[in-house]
């Protein structure tokens, strides 16, 4: 009975500094202001360019060409249903025809060169090397005897130093030999030069064969034609619109794009729309066609998009909002935007660890809607202030509040 009571005292101390300590740390809680936190996620990430246009139902195609010529041939007319393939202008091609004979030409020739290089410089290079250095192993062994004839006073200075000679030009005869055989081997000088010549020479037959194909102007999809205004023998302009298809039985959104995004946008890359009469809803479109030319008064591209699977409610010429998806990074660790400090500069993030929020530094990749990926920077499942508005400074102590 006696050590009860001694053991009661003896831990009775402890327990009552835990009691306090716990006490102050609530009310030091309760006291650091309340702040709205957002939590480090995986989720896709979209990047999209967002535009407003019309509906045209059935939408229609204008037709134009790429480069400047003189049309051959419009083996079609107007109000004649096409198939996508299908020739509707010819221009005149013998300089393309040309371009392109010159380019494979030019590419034979790199070829050749290469071929060279690996059949017949860089064997003879080896050859010439090896017979270089025998030479050099020979007039070393020649210089050993001459040099055991002279000490022995069997040979004279003079041949002796000879003997050297041949050794030091043997030794510069190796080393050029064995540049010109590295010259030619893979990384080598020449092979770099003649393997750069090949890839120019493929280019610029790649980029000749692309002008021989803008001198066949071809219909993008089934459709008929219900304008045309191209004849034989006429001098066409790049951007000319020389007729007008109506793909048969889709739905178009016809928008204008900032030239800015023109880079951006590839065709066939989705997107989800919404008519301002039925914000609500929302329906899926693809991006179809991209106009060459390029609005010089608004600075804007007309792009169009097919939907495939219209709502009822659309009607020829509503007003649409439309966000086209121009990069995604799927389930990718993420962020929401409003978080992120200096986005544009050096970008960075309060993270909210032991009721403290700490300044970290991160990294960005895709910059979606709202949300932005992560590539350093916070772990998954991290709380993080918000809302970067300057009112949580680094340091500060608080008590996070999860948000929306």
């Amino acid at each position: 009975m006696g050590k009860w009571p001694e053991l009661m005292r003896r831990w009775a101390i402890p327990g009552a500094i835990a009691v306090v300590a716990a006490a102050a740390l609530a009310v030091w809680l309760l006291r650091a202001p309340a702040i709205e936190v957002t939590t480090v996620v995986r989720r896709d990430v979209l990047q999209t360019v967002v535009a407003s246009g019309r509906v045209a139902a059935p939408f229609r195609v204008d037709i134009g060409s790429q480069i400047t010529g003189t049309v051959s041939s419009v083996p079609v007319a107007e109000g004649q249903v096409v198939k996508a393939g299908d020739t509707l202008v010819l221009l005149e091609a013998s300089e393309a025809h040309a371009a392109v004979r010159q380019g494979e030409v030019a590419v034979a020739q790199a070829e050749a060169r290469l071929r060279q290089l690996r059949e017949l410089q860089l064997p003879v290079a080896n050859q010439a090397l090896r017979q270089a250095e025998a030479n050099l192993a020979n007039a070393r062994s020649q210089l050993e005897r001459n040099r055991q004839l002279y000490q022995s006073g069997f040979l004279g200075k003079s041949a002796f130093d000879d003997a050297q000679r041949n050794v030091e030009v043997s030794e510069a005869a190796v080393e050029s030999a064995r540049k010109q055989r590295d010259t030619a081997r893979v990384r080598g000088s020449d092979y770099e030069v003649a393997s750069t010549a090949l890839d120019q020479a493929r280019v610029g037959l790649q980029a000749a064969r692309a002008r021989l194909a803008y001198t066949e102007i071809k219909a993008p999809v089934n459709g008929t034609l219900i304008a045309r205004d191209v004849e034989r023998g006429e001098a066409v302009q790049a951007g000319k619109v020389l007729m007008v298809l109506s793909p048969a039985g889709e739905t178009q959104l016809v928008l204008q794009i900032d030239e800015r995004n023109l880079g951006r946008l590839k065709i066939g890359q989705p997107a989800l729309a919404s008519a301002d009469a039925y914000p609500s809803e929302r329906f899926a479109a693809e991006l179809v066609y991209v106009n060459p030319g390029v609005d010089a008064q608004r600075g804007t591209v007309e792009v169009k998009l097919r939907v495939p699977q219209p709502p009822a409610y659309l009607r020829q010429d509503m007003t649409v909002s439309v966000d086209i998806e121009v990069e995604r990074r799927p389930a990718t660790l993420a962020l929401r935007a409003a978080a992120v400090h200096d986005a544009s500069s050096e970008p960075w993030v309060l993270v909210v660890s032991g009721g403290r929020a700490t300044r970290q530094p991160v990294k960005l990749g895709l910059r979606g809607e709202g949300w932005v990926e992560l590539l350093s920077g916070p772990r998954e499942g991290e709380q993080v202030v918000a809302t970067a508005d300057g009112r949580v400074k680094p340091g500060q102590r608080v008590r996070a509040v999860p948000g929306a």
